[in-house]
């Protein structure tokens, strides 16, 4: 699904679009032209649907095998599971937060609290964290190419250890795609697992507050192309008054 010349939606769950496994992230296509990337990978296993999001770059008009990487915002099943069933599906490199990277080569399921998710009850008893190797080479604050588009890392955890988000420019317009930092609304995800850090959260969004970008494209729900800093403000207004933002889930 195209959401502009730049970027295409091609996956995403039961909190998005339903273009892909229920647990599924919003997964992105960014076209640089002449370089095609994915930002994060869905789920996969056997609750994935890594042949569904392949399905949708191809209805987007794009050829899979032209996806040189994989970039990962954070380190989660939902974004991050599916990663080893790409890189063996397209033979493209996976990218992250040295943090990211050190757990997806792991495959390390305490580090991403999935035994708190199981008993939680949002991912089955049998479901597993397929180890990927993987570059830790998006480092906050360096940009790199995508074609004709510059892809910048920031260092946003709160939500996560490791989290990243990525401004995208060159483009049709400035993009923060936000993995699980902020959504519609200036709504976070907070949850009660042993590296979120409210403090490190509310550090994080108003870093990101102090850029200016014309879209949101978070990890969940609701996608802005227009006006996307108003979440991100919201969110921010919300830390700044000492309290802390609704909780999207």
């Amino acid at each position: 699904m195209r959401l502009t010349r730049d970027v295409s939606l091609v996956g995403g769950g039961d909190l998005g679009f339903n273009l892909s496994a229920p647990l599924d992230c919003h997964v992105y296509l960014l076209d640089g032209g002449d370089d095609l990337v994915l930002i994060d990978a869905g789920v996969g296993g056997t609750i994935g649907e890594t042949e569904t999001i392949l399905a949708n770059v191809r209805a987007a008009g794009y050829d899979p095998a032209r996806i040189s990487r994989l970039l990962l915002t954070h380190y989660h099943a939902d974004h991050a599971g599916g990663a080893a069933e790409l890189r063996d599906r397209l033979g493209l490199t996976v990218h992250g937060s040295p943090l990211t990277a050190d757990v997806l080569d792991r495959g390390d399921e305490v580090a991403i609290s999935l035994p708190f998710a199981k008993a939680a009850g949002f991912y089955p008893p049998d479901y597993t964290f397929q180890p990927c190797p993987a570059h830790g080479d998006l480092l906050d604050g360096q940009p790199f190419p995508v074609g004709r588009l510059t892809v910048t890392p920031l260092a946003t955890p709160g939500h996560c250890r490791g989290h990243l988000s990525l401004l995208v420019t060159g483009g049709d317009r400035r993009y923060l795609l936000g993995g699980d930092l902020v959504f519609h609304g200036g709504t976070i995800i907070a949850q009660n697992i042993p590296d979120c850090s409210i403090q490190e959260y509310g550090d994080s969004v108003r870093k990101v507050a102090h850029l200016g970008f014309d879209a949101l494209l978070p990890g969940h729900l609701q996608i802005s192309l227009r006006n996307g800093k108003r979440h991100v403000d919201r969110a921010a207004h919300a830390f700044g008054q000492l309290g802390i933002p609704r909780n999207a889930i």
